[in-house]
């Protein structure tokens, strides 16, 4: 019940793949119909959920993995994290890019922007290009993450909000690890977890 994205470059046909949690086929698939290749897995973080699906896409596409150096540990602890919500999924092979914040993910004539945005996780990133920020489970559309997993801290992801994607601007468009899009303007006004 995890978001996917693609991202791509029309031009030159390259793409990333933000949290590809699972059905591994359809996202192959996507990438096919779009003529697109994959350059890069990114996580947004470490969570089953969001990169359950990473050994089968490597296999794949070949694209290196790419996540925050203080969420790569729990790649090789997919199996158990799963297994404690009664499902099932692969360990993810071990990241090939760390990612911290200020980077930046190239592909094709896009550059997204990596901004480290810890609380749910401790190495949750969230990605910025041209109006569009891709946060993973760090804000929803009325909500936010939570904090309550090892390694969460609420006052944390609080000021990640706060400090790092409010001064994005208003109307930039917020893609969800869960649920529906928003825009930092809506969450600034109407979430809950925020409103001062």
């Amino acid at each position: 019940m995890a978001n996917c994205f693609i991202a791509g470059c029309e031009e030159k046909l390259e793409a990333v793949v933000i949290d590809p949690g699972d059905e591994t086929e359809r996202i192959l698939l996507t990438l096919a119909e779009l003529k697109l290749t994959a350059k890069y897995i990114v996580n947004t973080h470490g969570h089953f959920d969001h990169v359950g699906g990473n050994r089968k896409l490597k296999e794949a596409t070949g694209a290196d993995i790419m996540i925050h150096p203080a969420d790569a540990p729990m790649l090789s602890m997919l199996t158990q994290a799963a297994a404690g919500f009664g499902l099932s999924t692969e360990n993810s092979p071990p990241p090939d890019i760390e990612l911290n914040d200020g980077s930046t993910i190239t592909f094709g004539s896009i550059e997204m922007k990596v901004i480290h945005t810890p609380g749910h996780s401790p190495g949750g990133i969230s990605l910025y290009h041209d109006g569009h920020v891709f946060v993973g489970d760090t804000l929803f559309a009325g909500s936010i993450g939570r904090t309550d997993f090892p390694g969460g801290d609420f006052n944390t992801l609080i000021s990640s909000i706060k400090e790092k994607l409010f001064p994005l601007g208003d109307d930039v468009r917020v893609h969800c690890g869960h649920g529906p899009e928003t825009t930092i303007g809506q969450e600034k006004r109407f979430n809950p977890f925020l409103v001062s």
